[in-house]
């Protein structure tokens, strides 16, 4: 295993030195039949952290954000997201909450038929009322702006690269200024260089808007790049949680499979 220079190394919190939790999760289980995805996850994302969730493809990974968005209703368990319990909240209280949290898809899930700025006006006119054409056309350059891709705000989805688009996607999120984002695959099908740029991009987002991440990933470029914490699921269950090089110094054989099997430095 490669060793990582010192100044790689991100530095730890202590218990008091922690800031609060904006996620927490407990017990959570889920099942599809017999197919037992989730076998009892505890987690917690912290403010102003990125936290990587690591694993196999298959292993529940995008289960999970999608039960802390409310898209999935788990077996059991409790997820707590800004103080609110999950499960519990109404229709109406679930879609204000969910304005808090910005959802990247691996796919950027853009709409085809509109210019990116269509795009980034949506979510703008459709939860937030009574703003004037002049507030609205600054928040999306500021997206944009963001993102380094003013120049493509006339352009449609099907111009842009696959980078491109997840860039957009990331500003189409943004422009709401939520609290916390939930990144899905954000390398996945990118070349190393556009991934590298999309790593970066996470990164200046956590700086820029002071948002809690959960990352998503199979990508372990990605995770050391990222990552604050790492969470590795195995077997349905978080097995190793610490920094890169303690989830990875662990004596674990499928730890140690995975690292030797996917790593790109």
């Amino acid at each position: 295993m490669q060793s990582v220079p010192a100044n790689q190394i991100k530095p730890q919190r202590t218990e008091e030195s922690r800031p609060s939790a904006v996620i927490a999760i407990r017990g959570l289980k889920i099942s599809f039949g017999d197919l037992h995805v989730l076998r009892g996850v505890d987690l917690d994302l912290y403010q102003g952290e990125n936290l990587v969730v690591l694993g196999r493809s298959g292993t529940g990974k995008s289960v999970l954000i999608k039960i802390i968005a409310g898209l999935l209703r788990p077996d059991s368990g409790e997820v707590d997201v800004l103080g609110q319990n999950v499960d519990q909240l109404s229709a109406r209280e679930l879609d204000t909450l969910r304005l808090k949290i910005g959802f990247s898809f691996q796919n950027s899930a853009l709409y085809d038929s509109m210019t990116v700025r269509e795009n980034l006006e949506f979510p703008l006119i459709r939860n937030v009322r009574n703003l004037s054409r002049q507030e609205i056309n600054r928040s999306v350059e500021e997206a944009l702006d963001d993102v380094g891709l003013k120049q493509t705000i006339n352009q449609m989805p099907s111009e842009l690269s696959g980078g491109q688009r997840k860039r957009i996607g990331i500003a189409r999120t943004l422009i709401l200024k939520p609290e916390i984002m939930l990144y899905d695959e954000p390398t996945a099908g990118l070349d190393p260089i556009t991934s590298s740029e999309i790593n970066n991009l996470i990164n200046e987002v956590k700086e820029r808007h002071n948002t809690s991440s959960i990352v998503i990933t199979h990508d372990l470029t990605c995770a050391k790049t990222v990552g604050d914490r790492i969470a590795m699921l195995l077997d349905g269950r978080f097995e190793q949680v610490g920094t890169f090089e303690e989830v990875f110094a662990a004596d674990d054989e499928r730890v140690k499979q995975f690292y030797d099997y996917k790593f790109v430095d």
